[in-house]
């Protein structure tokens, strides 16, 4: 992490203020307007279909057989929270069973959170040229979503082996645009499900991916949801915070690795309103802000989880 980056995280607590209940303003994503399988024949291979958990089973050849426990509950929870941003692509085999192709890890966080139906796009694996056009056409739609759009994107490159350059003849794009896109895929869970469901807005999206901390990210996304903040004014924000950083030759500046990783894991559970700063000697003072009891008791929660 950068100084900048540092000094941008201390600096969200006084931009912050009072900390309203922001995700009260969000639903989880399940694609519940999308058919369910074999509700209908054919499948659209273009479009995203539910698939109830029960038909679809692992591709006995993936490579990875290993998945971080850890890993896999966090993005368990980012689906309780958020749904699933992206779906997975599996095959359709014989009667109504699903192979996975790609997004094991996203399957098996689903059958974690509890889902009993996951989005999919359905891979006919032996027609690549009717699938990509099928892509292609289902990008020109109006109604997409900005993700929906990069997702497209990124399923030309992924599944029908073409480069930036190729797709963005494909689509009649500049590769700018179709980079710019793809980058929004970059972005935090959080920050997608917002930009999916129009709290935000691809300008948001632009400045945000700016910030290279993803935790800023997700907390600046906050602020701009809870406040309404224009893009100016996102920029705005984001230009205060790095003027009032700390500048080179102040005493916080080279804070060691350990430092930084105890504002990261304190942070998250105060909306990452915690300041640390140490003099060359190795002294010190840690300030945590905190707006409700509630938090408190999630911060005590984790260390009583953690045996601490």
């Amino acid at each position: 992490m950068s100084k900048e980056q540092r000094g941008l995280g201390r600096g969200l607590g006084a931009l912050l203020g009072e900390n309203a209940d922001i995700n009260s303003l969000r639903k989880p994503v399940g694609y519940v307007n999308k058919e369910i399988a074999g509700a209908r024949e054919p499948q659209d291979t273009s479009d995203i279909i539910r698939i109830p958990v029960d038909m679809i089973e692992p591709n006995p050849f993936q490579p990875r057989k290993s998945f971080d426990s850890e890993a896999l509950e966090e993005l368990a929870d980012s689906i309780r929270t958020f749904g699933l941003i992206q779906p997975i692509t599996v095959r359709k085999k014989s009667g109504n069973r699903y192979q996975i192709i790609s997004g094991e890890r996203r399957y098996k966080a689903c059958m974690k959170a509890g889902l009993d139906m996951i989005p999919a796009y359905i891979r006919d694996a032996n027609d690549q040229g009717m699938l990509e056009m099928a892509i292609v056409e289902n990008i020109q739609r109006e109604n997409l979503d900005p993700i929906e759009v990069a997702m497209s994107y990124q399923r030309l490159i992924e599944e029908c082996s073409l480069t930036q350059e190729q797709m963005a003849a494909r689509v009649s794009k500049k590769r700018a645009s179709v980079t710019n896109y793809l980058r929004l895929l970059k972005l935090p869970a959080k920050v997608q499900h917002d930009l999916k469901v129009g709290l935000l807005s691809v300008g948001h999206a632009k400045v945000l991916l700016g910030v290279e901390d993803p935790q800023i990210q997700e907390n600046l996304c906050d602020v701009t949801v809870k406040e309404g903040l224009s893009v100016r004014q996102l920029e705005n924000r984001i230009r205060k915070m790095s003027e009032d950083a700390p500048r080179p030759g102040h005493a916080q500046e080279d804070l060691p690795d350990e430092y930084s990783r105890v504002l990261g894991h304190i942070g998250k559970f105060f909306n990452n309103s915690i300041s640390l700063r140490r003099s060359p000697g190795g002294k010190g003072t840690m300030t945590i802000r905190f707006s409700s009891d509630e938090e408190i008791a999630g911060f005590l929660r984790a260390l009583d989880k953690a045996d601490l």
